[in-house]
């Protein structure tokens, strides 16, 4: 069993806050737009890491972590990118990729809205934490916090940080 705390769109703002939220999860994945080497690193020193780049992201972001992650986790296929999409309405670029091996839980960031969808034709999970930072257009800053364990994805919560603004 894995707890996991899932959020995107830091866009290089750090809140205190994530550690006290963080504090029980096993693992920490972040879905793009980061927003620097230094914020990644904070998270790093908190728990696991895993991560991937997003579009705001400089050339140290995208040469220390990939565009997309696929792997497995308690039985569970996870493939997560920044910008993805959702169901019905996949990004181009990554909808062959799904439809040739779709993932058990599929996550994307990007879009700064919180988003947690049932993708019947792919038989997959769609998450999106929303935005965890103060960029954007967005008005709560939010995370996700949800258990992998032996095949099954469960109790998810999603966590709201605080206005945008502050």
């Amino acid at each position: 069993m894995k707890k996991i705390g899932l959020l995107s769109d830091t866009h290089n703002y750090w809140d205190e806050k994530f550690e006290t939220y963080f504090s029980e999860c096993d693992e920490i994945w972040h879905a793009g737009d980061i927003g620097s080497l230094a914020l990644a690193r904070q998270f790093e020193v908190l728990k696991p890491f895993r991560a991937v780049y997003g579009n705001i992201d400089d050339t140290i972001v995208r040469n220390t972590y990939p565009h997309t992650l696929q792997f497995t986790l308690e039985k569970i296929d996870v493939m997560i990118t920044h910008i993805g999409g959702y169901p019905g309405r996949y990004n181009p670029a990554v909808l062959p990729r799904l439809q040739a091996n779709p993932p058990k839980l599929f996550i994307a960031g990007h879009s700064h809205i919180l988003k947690v969808m049932f993708d019947k034709k792919l038989q997959c999970l769609y998450m999106n934490p929303g935005a965890a930072g103060k960029y954007g257009f967005h008005q709560v800053r939010t995370l996700l916090r949800f258990v992998l364990d032996d095949g099954d994805i469960k109790d998810l919560e999603v966590i709201e940080i605080g206005k945008q603004g502050g």
